[in-house]
């Protein structure tokens, strides 16, 4: 069976996509280098998973990145 892939990502799970540590992601947030999380329903706050593959691809960026 296939393992689903979240639409929204929690904290932990927005960092694991990045492959990095939770303290690097929030801190990276904190600066504005990553987009905060939405609240999708009162204190539930998780990140587009989408918009974050978007970030590790460099399709986020205006311009784009050549490789």
């Amino acid at each position: 069976m296939t393992k689903a892939l979240p639409l929204w990502a929690s904290e932990k799970t927005a960092a694991s996509l990045l492959d990095m540590k939770p303290c690097e992601f929030r801190a990276l947030v904190a600066d504005g280098h990553l987009p905060r999380g939405r609240e999708i329903a009162p204190g539930l706050v998780r990140w587009n998973a989408d918009d974050l593959r978007a970030i590790g691809r460099g399709e986020a960026i205006d311009g784009g990145i050549s490789w």
